[in-house]
Formats: structure tokens, C-alpha cells, sequence
């Protein structure tokens, strides 16, 4: 058997080595090249696009499968109650009692007829009406008391308007003040006219208890002015705080003389 082998190793190294083609060997060498060019060339990756917009895409919605009356949770329970309530008392105060909203609409009927009511009553006082309740012009130097003469006139469009407001003046001092009213057109009031001085009308002459005048307020006027003078007067200040002020009036010249027909009148 040994020399069996070294026969066998002796032939090997006795054969030549073997031939090979020029043209196989260049094959050969070319497609080692193309294959070691292959393994070293980057990796190309896919072309993106870009898109201009996306939208959010909504994922799946699962429903769930309808609970049991029975194995529902406390805890839902419990959220159901507190939903039902709270839409018991939006419900309750979306739509109150039909009693509620008749006691709503009846007081607030009764407070639109008071408030024209009321209106009506104010703006319909006339020069006549402040006369009838007028306190004759002897007895109010006598009595001692702070006294407001108005000289006035029925033509008189300011005298008119101003009515309302001394009628209200004349409600809250009745008691501390006399109010006097002399009709420029009755030629009994000549000598009053020219001792006050009348030119326009209305005039407004404050005197205080003596019957000496404070100050006088001539034609059309705010309301304050004549309720702080009234007030003075019924305070016993030693001044006014609108003694000669004057507004928009009529002129006395203008004034319709007639006869008296009762001598005792005031008006």
C-alpha cells in the first residue's frame, strides 16, 4: 500500500501543469471584473414623489358591540344618570312654567299702564288746572310764608310746555311755599307787571316771606333750575342759586288785553 501511494504522488508530480486557452483565461478575467464592478456599485433607491397636499386619512372607526344592560359598568351607569340630569335642568330652564310667564307678562301689562298713567297725568295739566290751584297773590304776602309769583299768559306757548314740570315742583312744596298765578292779559296786574319788571313771560319772581324778591327766572329753562330756587325758598337760604336767568320767552308786549270779569279773580 505504501508504495502503492508514492506511486500515486509520483505520478502527480510527474504530470505537467495544465494549458490554458489565452482567450478562455481573458473571458474569464472579464467576468470577474463585470462581477467585482457589480458588488461595489451603491444601491439605488426608488423614486419618491412629493406630493403638493396631503390629507390626514381618518383611521377605521371599530365599533364596539352594544353592552348588555347587565354587565355594563358601574362607573357608566353612574355618567348616564349625571347626562340625564343635566339635560332634566337645561330642559327646565329652557322652557320655564306657563304661570311663571303669565305673572311675567301681567306685572310687566300693569307697569306700561302705570308708566302711561302717570305720563298722562303729568303732561296733561293745563295753565287753567296751575290756576284753579293757585293761591290768591294778597293772602300769600300775608301768610308768612316764602311765595313764587308766575306771571303767565294762555297764548303763551312756553307757559304751556312748562306746565307739567311746575305742576311737579309745585306737588313736593306745596306745603312750604306759595305759588301764584298772574294773568299778564287781566289789566288788575298792571302795577305788579311794572314793579317786576315783566317783559317776557313766563316770569318766575321768588320771594321770600317778607314778599321781598330773591330773584327772578324768565322764559323757557331746565327743570333744575326752578326746583333748586323753589328749594331755597323752602329752606330759608338768604340767596338763590338762579337769580336772573333768562331763556327762550314771549314777549309780554304781545299780550291781549281784556276786561275783568270777576275783580276778585287772580288769574
Amino acid at each position: 500500500m505504501a508504495r502503492v501511494a508514492s506511486s500515486h504522488f509520483g505520478l502527480l508530480r510527474e504530470l505537467p501543469p495544465p494549458r490554458l486557452d489565452p482567450a478562455d483565461l481573458h473571458r474569464r478575467l472579464r467576468q470577474a471584473t463585470v462581477l467585482r464592478l457589480r458588488s461595489t456599485r451603491p444601491l439605488r433607491l426608488p423614486k419618491m414623489a412629493c406630493l403638493a397636499e396631503s390629507k390626514p386619512v381618518e383611521p377605521p372607526r371599530i365599533e364596539s358591540p352594544p353592552e348588555d344592560e347587565n354587565t355594563a359598568q358601574p362607573g357608566a351607569v353612574k355618567e348616564g344618570s349625571q347626562d340625564a340630569s343635566v339635560s332634566q335642568s337645561v330642559n327646565s330652564v329652557e322652557f320655564p312654567n306657563k304661570d311663571i310667564n303669565r305673572r311675567v307678562a301681567l306685572a310687566s301689562t300693569l307697569a306700561a299702564v302705570g308708566l302711561f298713567i302717570s305720563a298722562r297725568l303729568d303732561f296733561g295739566v293745563s295753565l287753567k288746572d296751575l290756576s284753579a290751584a293757585a293761591i290768591p297773590y294778597e293772602e300769600a304776602l300775608a301768610n308768612g310764608k316764602p311765595t313764587v309769583v308766575e306771571f303767565y299768559a294762555d297764548w303763551c306757548e312756553v307757559c304751556r310746555e312748562l306746565a307739567p314740570q311746575i305742576f311737579q315742583v309745585e306737588q313736593k312744596f306745596r306745603n312750604q311755599v306759595n305759588f301764584v298765578m298772574l294773568n299778564v292779559d287781566n289789566t288788575k296786574w298792571e302795577q305788579e307787571l311794572d314793579e317786576f319788571g315783566v317783559e317776557g313771560i313766563p316770569h318766575f319772581a321768588f320771594l321770600d316771606k317778607d314778599g321781598n324778591e330773591e330773584g327772578n327766572v324768565v322764559g323757557r329753562l331746565p327743570k333744575q333750575y326752578f326746583l333748586e330756587n323753589v328749594a331755597a325758598l323752602a329752606n330759608s337760604e338768604p340767596t338763590i342759586p338762579h337769580a336772573r336767568v333768562v331763556g327762550q320767552y314771549s314777549s309780554a308786549e304781545a299780550r291781549k288785553v281784556h276786561q275783568v270779569v270777576d275783580p276778585r279773580s287772580h288769574g
